[in-house]
């Protein structure tokens, strides 16, 4: 709890995310290797969406599920583009967040605009979310892609009102997060292996 210190993994740090939310209550971070570009791994991370997962989307739509009963919630279920997009760094970093009391049935998100909504957002009944991707080079020569979840809760009665939901959720969020990274890592190798058939067959079809 309350870390303070950038990530630094393999080299990496991810700055934007410490600018955005530098002092947090709980953090989660995964990392996958891909071999393909930075520039094709976020544009896979931009395309992702979570409903095209069947177990992903079946573990959200039990979480919200008694909402949805309750008719407390209408929306689809939530996925990154609900999200609002915080920063890019070029091919190398992306940070998005979210506010709200996420432990409620409906979630009780907050209407965040802006990064300057986020980052003036001082409600303290809410928590702040932020879930950052880097890409940089592996040790093996390939990409390696990180996501690294962080919540904020701005008053000890809030973080004990959260972290019950926290760690009950916390398996579930791991193995989203995990199935997350390998779909990034099939479609961007999938797009890795085109380009390069594609420039095979032009290279063999040059005319001299």
């Amino acid at each position: 709890m309350g870390l303070e210190r950038p990530f630094l993994h393999e080299g990496m740090m991810m700055a934007l995310i410490d600018d955005l939310l530098p002092c947090f209550t709980f953090t989660e971070r995964h990392a996958l290797r891909i071999h393909a570009t930075g520039a094709t791994i976020m544009d896979c991370v931009s395309r992702y969406h979570a409903q095209d997962d069947p177990l992903i989307r079946l573990a959200i739509s039990l979480r919200e599920g008694p909402a949805r009963l309750l008719g407390l919630s209408q929306r689809k279920i939530l996925d990154l583009d609900d999200f609002t997009p915080l920063g890019r760094v070029g091919d190398r970093e992306m940070v998005m967040g979210l506010a709200g009391a996420f432990w409620r049935m409906d979630y009780g998100l907050v209407n965040i605009a802006s990064v300057a909504d986020f980052l003036a957002c001082r409600h303290r009944n809410v928590c702040r979310l932020v879930m950052g991707f880097t890409v940089g080079p592996a040790a093996t020569g390939q990409s390696l892609l990180v996501t690294e979840t962080r919540v904020s809760c701005p008053t000890p009665a809030l973080r004990r009102r959260f972290a019950p939901y926290w760690y009950m959720i916390r398996p579930v969020s791991g193995l989203i997060r995990k199935r997350m990274l390998a779909r990034i890592r099939q479609r961007a190798e999938a797009m890795n292996r085109t380009g390069q058939d594609a420039a095979d067959s032009a290279a063999g079809h040059v005319i001299f």
